[in-house]
């Protein structure tokens, strides 16, 4: 949200009451986000979304670094060839490896990982739904075992605002609990209260704790609900009346037919606030992309990319190449004659799939920074179409090749 303030010292120099509250809604207010251009014919937008380590223009993917680091990816790479301009740490990872008294020995995750952009951490919300053997939840909130060493620990919702703090990051997320699909509607409207009060609580901790290291962090709290639109609204009337400065959706991509996907990312994008930057929490394949993006939501993340392309799976935009195939053994042409990652044209199908097959390291990384430049290139190519007023047009012709296999 942006705040224009004028302020002026009072003529004494004193601090007044009225000059500390404008301060307080300066810093409260920290992050800012302008939409620039909406699509026609569809509820695409564009925008710009200001951090302290640099803007970020949306819509936008955001690529995944688990444990601080996207896997087989240089942070130069990720930076001067895939076009990365934000970037995800896991929070439940980083708390466990290294642990976050060695990030904040080194300054923070900027200075650890040495990614100057900014960055973005989930709360752990997501392990607490994927770790279901090793975990119990509570109203203090989650006590769980390590899957590194067994070791019990436990995240209340003020510890998991107080780890992303010492972590660094510019985004951080509130701390839920994401229900599994099917899930019952009774389980999934318990679960849903139970995120609420434990996001008043992240709230309070994060107002009432400073930024570290430097430079200003924001808190985005996160609508859930299941595949229920009655509670899908209800969620995002509340997550809006708590009025911070970004809104995620979570509980999404868990299994649920893309139908549902989209239906649930249509009723929340109605009710959550327009100036407000969405974020879709795990979202997806390159056609859930620019579904989710015709339906409002400018910010995604999803470890598809990487983990698809270790696998051999390539995403291009005339289709999915299953690099594995026999039919790629004797192709030398390049992996993709309309990639924009210097690997597109550096190397051909045939290479790769020797590297594959033959579980080269090389091989996983080449596949790694293609898709990912791909995806980082689908959602500044859906940029440009909405700022051209041609999105809708143009979603509709991609989304058919996008889904086909070559």
């Amino acid at each position: 949200m942006e705040v224009k303030v004028v302020y002026r010292l009072p003529i004494s120099n004193r601090i007044t009451f009225a000059s500390l509250l404008i301060i307080n809604i300066v810093l409260q207010y920290s992050l800012k986000f302008t939409l620039t251009s909406q699509d026609p014919k569809s509820n695409a937008r564009a925008g710009v979304l200001e951090t302290d380590h640099g803007k970020i223009e949306t819509p936008i993917f955001m690529p995944v670094g688990t444990a601080s680091a996207v896997k087989g990816v240089h942070p130069k790479e990720l930076d001067e060839d895939i076009k990365a301009q934000i970037i995800l740490g896991n929070t439940y990872h980083l708390y466990l490896r290294p642990g976050i008294e060695t990030i904040e020995k080194a300054g923070g995750l900027h200075a650890f990982n040495g990614w100057s952009k900014p960055q973005l951490t989930d709360s752990g919300g997501y392990q607490v739904y994927s770790l279901s053997n090793n975990r119990k939840i509570s109203e203090s909130g989650v006590s769980f075992k390590s899957h590194i060493d067994g070791h019990k620990h436990f995240f209340t919702p003020e510890r998991a605002v107080d780890v992303q703090r010492t972590i660094g990051a510019d985004i951080i997320m509130a701390f839920d609990e994401c229900t599994p699909y099917p899930c019952p509607y009774d389980y999934a409207e318990k679960s849903m209260h139970l995120t609420h009060r434990w996001l008043k609580r992240c709230c309070e901790r994060f107002d009432n704790t400073p930024d570290k290291y430097g430079y200003r962090q924001t808190f985005f709290p996160i609508v859930q609900g299941s595949v229920y639109p009655d509670l899908r609204k209800q969620s995002a009337e509340f997550i809006a009346d708590q009025d911070r400065e970004g809104n995620a959706i979570g509980g999404l991509s868990v299994g649920e037919p893309h139908e549902d996907m989209y239906a649930m990312t249509d009723v929340v994008c109605q009710t959550l606030p327009k100036e407000k930057p969405r974020y879709l929490m795990g979202v997806g394949t390159p056609a859930n992309l620019l579904e989710n993006i015709a339906l409002g939501i400018d910010m995604f993340d999803c470890v598809m990319p990487t983990r698809n392309a270790r696998n051999g799976m390539l995403f291009t935009s005339e289709g999915i190449i299953n690099i594995r195939n026999a039919k790629w053994k004797d192709d030398f042409s390049p992996i993709d004659p309309n990639g924009t990652s210097y690997v597109d044209s550096a190397y051909s199908k045939a290479f790769l799939r020797h590297l594959i097959i033959s579980k080269e390291m090389l091989g996983a990384q080449i596949a790694s920074i293609h898709n990912l430049a791909f995806y980082l290139w689908l959602v500044g190519e859906a940029r440009k179409k909405i700022e051209e007023g041609t999105f809708a047009s143009w979603k509709n012709q991609m989304v058919p090749k996008l889904e086909s296999r070559i």
